[in-house]
């Protein structure tokens, strides 16, 4: 099984960024995670981060063929990004939402998630962690 992990804007920041909120482990950190979880579950998993909300696009569009299946950070264009939510649609793969914080918790535009309604579960708030909850949930299928 071949995932595609899909970060959106200033994950690359992770470590830099308002650390009391995600924490000061780097993006980096979060890949050798990744990377490490997927091995344990005997999966393997692609890992892409952009800034730009187009090539998050791209990005899901490519996976048709070449994935089982998404998890997928949109990061602030959760919120606000119906290209993203039109992407994964039109490619119909079996996707996962995945925020570090409880973005619940936080400023009321963050509780609107556009992408998750192409998704079949979005995890919050359980930083690293969640990204391995993610697959499990995919494998699960």
């Amino acid at each position: 099984m071949k995932i595609r992990v899909i970060n959106g804007p200033n994950l690359n920041m992770l470590g830099i960024r308002e650390p009391e909120i995600y924490g000061h482990e780097t993006y980096a950190d979060l890949e050798a995670f990744i990377y490490r979880g997927a091995a344990d579950l005997g999966v393997e998993v692609d890992i892409f981060q952009s800034n730009h909300e187009g090539a998050l696009v791209d990005c899901i569009q490519q996976c048709l063929g070449t994935a089982d299946a998404i998890v997928i950070n949109p990061a602030a264009y959760t919120h606000t990004s119906v290209a993203i939510l039109d992407a994964l649609k039109a490619v119909g793969l079996p996707a996962v939402e995945v925020h570090l914080s409880d973005v619940r918790s936080r400023e009321d535009f963050r509780r609107v998630s556009y992408s998750s309604r192409a998704c079949m579960a979005a995890i919050a708030g359980l930083g690293f962690e969640g990204y391995r909850r993610a697959i499990q949930q995919i494998i699960a299928l």
